[in-house]
């Protein structure tokens, strides 16, 4: 639980400097350059994954069941999980219709895949990582929302054409695919069917 709860701190603790310190992350891109600060940054987040993965994968053998989910909930689950895939699909994508109109397809994408998996797994290590990302994302977004308020972020994404749209979709759909196939195994080690 201790390598989870590390991997959490690391992951989430640099993903969340642009929340708490703003203007000391821009000083810092002005200072280093955006290429070394995308690098330190990649850095971090890259050990903290690791770390989560790694320390998930421990916990979650041993850790207490807290609450014991119905098995039909597993298809809202897997439901829930086709639009994260499909917010991300928008993220990844060029500007159409969608990006503008969803504003922060990630953060999005990122409380579909909490929700969702807090519905379907019941123990202490899922709660502690659902959990956990699912308040950062709603941090975030207030954030980022007093953020334009005040000229630190960008208001709004021009949107392109709904070509994008339906780029984002099958990026969606193909990232979906593969991790019921084979990489939620390969990551996690459970099947998510």
């Amino acid at each position: 639980m201790l390598v989870l709860i590390l991997g959490i701190i690391v992951f989430l603790g640099v993903h969340s400097v642009r929340i708490v310190a703003p203007e000391w992350r821009l000083a810092k891109i002005a200072e280093w350059g955006e290429g070394r600060w995308k690098g330190f940054y990649s850095l971090i987040s890259l050990i903290g994954f690791v770390l989560l993965v790694w320390g998930y994968g421990m916990a979650r053998v041993d850790a207490p069941i807290i609450y014991e989910p119905p098995a039909w909930m597993k298809h809202i689950t897997e439901l829930l999980m086709l639009f994260a895939f499909i917010f991300l699909g928008v993220f990844i994508a060029k500007p159409g219709k969608m990006k503008p109109a969803l504003k922060h397809p990630m953060l999005i994408a990122i409380k579909t895949w909490a929700l969702a998996h807090l519905l379907a797994n019941g123990d202490l290590a899922s709660l502690i990582l659902f959990l956990s990302f699912l308040a950062w994302a709603v941090v975030d977004r207030i954030a980022i929302k007093r953020q334009e308020r005040a000229g630190l972020a960008a208001p709004y994404i021009v949107a392109g054409p709904v070509s994008n749209d339906i780029i984002a979709i099958v990026v969606g759909l193909v990232l979906y695919a593969l991790f019921v196939w084979k990489l939620h195994v390969l990551l996690i080690g459970v099947s998510p069917m």
